[in-house]
């Protein structure tokens, strides 16, 4: 109830009307059924402008920390990351990792839409990075439709570090739906893992024009953290 009074009476009118975001490609979402959106990450608000302008309610796979605040601020937060349909996954590894997969996996079987970023986490440079493979095991296991999405100009609206939004227009760009069923049944081979999620990086990158480094972005990020220690 709290996602759509949010949608329909207040934040999605509200960011139409101040930030008039441009999206292309609405029909290439299908009507029904379990879907991937698998979309580049350049901002925090990505989560934001992605579920609001589309139709059907997407469930993003959240970090932990949103959701385990103290205090107002904590249960302002909490309660707004729910509102927007965000889960709490645990990103630690091993057994939390392969639970908060799970997790996505009971979303798409359920025949709902789930936001994910491939990436892991946004892009420290602006570039597209090396994909994780959940994504592929999450499309074999619940027998989903990928569909790729390109975000632009977020970045821009909210850059890494700042905490209010600055007026930008920003765009959407929603690619057509990509087929794995040839994969079926594959889920525990790691070499199809890493190729469907290849294949979806290169249909990302093609949406979004952006110059993808065969790295990952936390590889990055750490690398940067420890420079700066």
């Amino acid at each position: 109830m709290l996602y759509w009074v949010l949608k329909v009476l207040f934040l999605g009118p509200y960011l139409r009307s101040t930030f008039r975001p441009w999206v292309s490609g609405m029909e290439n979402l299908p009507a029904t059924g379990p879907v991937i959106l698998a979309s580049n990450h350049v901002s925090v608000v990505d989560s934001l402008f992605l579920p609001l302008m589309l139709k059907r309610r997407v469930t993003f796979l959240a970090k932990s920390d949103y959701f385990t605040g103290k205090g107002l601020k904590g249960f302002v937060l909490r309660t707004f990351m729910n509102g927007i349909g965000q889960l709490s996954i645990d990103r630690s590894g091993g057994k939390a990792s392969e639970a908060s997969l799970d997790t996505g996996v009971q979303v798409l079987r359920s025949g709902g839409v789930l936001g994910i970023y491939p990436e892991g986490t946004r892009s420290p440079t602006g570039k597209l990075y090396r994909g994780r493979t959940g994504v592929a095991r999450m499309v074999l296991e619940a027998k989903a439709a990928v569909v790729p999405v390109a975000m632009f100009d977020t970045d821009k609206a909210m850059p890494i570090g700042t905490v209010i939004p600055k007026v930008r227009r920003v765009g959407i760009v929603i690619g057509e739906p990509l087929d794995f069923s040839r994969f079926e049944g594959m889920e525990g081979d790691r070499f199809v893992l890493r190729s469907i999620t290849d294949e979806i990086m290169v249909e990302i990158a093609k949406l979004s024009g952006q110059e993808y480094v065969d790295v990952y972005a936390s590889t990055l990020r750490q690398a940067a953290a420890a420079k700066a220690a």
